[in-house]
């Protein structure tokens, strides 16, 4: 796996540079602000950015602008975004026009360095993944018209962990089910979404997409 790092602060970028490195994944380029992102990823070709959200100049969302151009422009590298703040509303501007291959992530997540390699695994996969603190506050969140209304709570209990990107069997182990168990939710979900089978899309990342528009 490619990476190239983003963020303004060298001491940051330099950190999640030797997390990464110990974990065994190549960081073929780093940036410190989004023009130099976006030349990294032309230059490298990386199969995921992994950047922080607010960059210079005006610390807003200069990296969330950055990692949007990067998905049209190279719809085969993967995005991470780190951010120290919960934003939904920034998670679905990420993936509502290329859902597939990228991730929020809150930026204290990196002490954990297993959960953000697993996350750029998952990317580098096609699948979308929401820090667990967004998916809660969006789970507690209800609305007078809710897509997801037909969804029991069990199913959108696992709804909140697909989005997570968590496979079948981690769920199962979570909620104390079987694999099969989570399999029959997962359809169920997918069929009351009405997410049709189809070889052109994914149908796990069409509905975290519902859920994060819920």
């Amino acid at each position: 796996m490619r990476i190239v790092v983003a963020d303004d602060v060298m001491l940051t970028r330099e950190g999640i540079v030797r997390l990464l490195q110990d974990a065994g994944i190549e960081v073929v380029g780093e940036a410190e602000d989004a023009e130099a992102l976006v030349r990294e990823v032309n230059r490298t070709q990386p199969d995921v950015a992994l950047v922080d959200i607010r960059m210079p100049p005006t610390h807003t969302d200069e990296g969330l602008v950055a990692a949007q151009a990067i998905r049209a422009k190279h719809p085969d590298v993967g995005v991470l975004v780190l951010s120290q703040y919960v934003e939904p509303s920034y998670a679905l501007r990420l993936i509502q026009d290329h859902p597939e291959g990228v991730g929020y992530l809150l930026k204290e997540r990196v002490f954990d360095i297993a959960t953000v390699v697993d996350a750029l695994r998952r990317i580098v996969d096609g699948e979308t993944v929401i820090d667990p603190t967004i998916v809660s506050r969006l789970v507690g969140r209800r609305r007078r018209e809710d897509p997801l209304s037909q969804l029991t709570d069990r199913e959108r209990e696992v709804l909140g962990l697909v989005a997570e990107g968590m496979s079948n069997r981690a769920i199962a182990t979570r909620l104390f089910v079987t694999e099969r168990t989570v399999e029959a939710h997962i359809t169920q979900i997918f069929m009351k979404l009405q997410l049709p089978e189809s070889p052109d899309q994914h149908r796990r990342v069409l509905a975290v997409l519902a859920f994060l528009r819920a």
